[in-house]
């Protein structure tokens, strides 16, 4: 019997493949075999990150690309094709959580609208140039990358980034219904808090770091081999009959209900990573 498993011959995009997820992703696919484009802004990680899947055998190409930019990601699909000849899996991955640490009535304007072009365009963009030639050749598997905190509320979390991921949750819906009948799959990944440059900080950070896995029922983060084994069953023919699905890998944190109340502590963390930002305005406080 074949490896469902088995992407050799596949051609895969990475978007935000510089860092976090986005390089485990793309060393666990070549690893299976499958011709890997690393996209992302910073040229000298990608590179890097190409240079280790070649050195390990496998073949990478680095694409620096703002997925905020559909240009830039018209002309990544176009890379892809002419470097490779074909185009299988994408893996929209790129992501930002700029709205961090601020309270929600601080956000700036500015802020919350990248995030929005960040999780959302960036993520739409990327599924209509990469779906659109997948239709064409009636076959191909998009994945999604949301998060658990896209599947609830969650209170003094980053409201952009959370209003965009669930955002994320039902566009892999609407994309999964809509391309299943011409052949081309649209799942959802969803993570929990794994360590990763943009979740570090707040994992590490005293106080909030012990609010994070206290919410989790496995009582820890996950870790990148904990994860890749999902994206590769959503990537393959091992999932051929699922689409327009969320996966959940967060070590239960999406299946309760609750959280525990903030203290002044866990208001010092916000007010630390963006001063002037991340304090509350309570009765009495000036809201200017």
């Amino acid at each position: 019997m074949s490896d469902p498993f088995d992407l050799t011959g596949r051609v895969a995009v990475v978007t935000g493949a510089s860092s976090g997820l986005g390089v485990a992703f793309a060393e666990a696919l070549a690893a299976r075999g499958a011709a890997v484009v690393l996209a992302a802004r910073r040229e000298e990680l990608l590179t890097e990150v190409a240079g280790r899947i070649r050195e390990g055998g496998g073949r990478a190409l680095p694409v620096t690309c703002d997925v905020t930019d559909p240009a830039q990601v018209d002309a990544l699909i176009a890379a892809t094709l002419e470097a490779f000849g074909g185009l299988d899996v994408l893996v929209a991955n790129a992501g930002t959580a700029a709205d961090g640490g601020p309270m929600a009535e601080r956000l700036p304007d500015a802020v919350v609208e990248h995030v929005i072009r960040v999780n959302l365009l960036g993520v739409w963009y990327c599924c209509q140039r990469a779906g659109a030639h997948m239709l064409s050749q009636g076959r191909g598997s998009i994945i999604t990358v949301s998060s658990a905190a896209g599947l609830g509320g969650l209170p003094y979390f980053p409201p952009a980034y959370q209003a965009t991921k669930a955002a994320v949750v039902n566009l892999t819906r609407n994309l999964g219904s809509s391309w299943a009948p011409r052949g081309v799959r649209v799942n959802c990944l969803a993570p929990g808090w794994f360590p990763s440059e943009m979740a570090s900080p707040y994992i590490e950070a005293p106080v909030y770091g012990d609010r994070i896995l206290g919410q989790i029922p496995m009582g820890r983060v996950g870790t990148d081999d904990e994860i890749t084994p999902a994206l590769l069953f959503l990537a393959s023919d091992a999932s051929r009959y699922v689409t327009g699905a969320t996966l959940a890998v967060d070590g239960g944190l999406s299946a309760t209900i609750g959280a525990a109340s903030y203290d002044e502590a866990l208001f010092g963390i916000h007010a630390a990573i963006a001063p002037g930002l991340g304090e509350p305005i309570t009765p009495g406080v000036p809201a200017a």
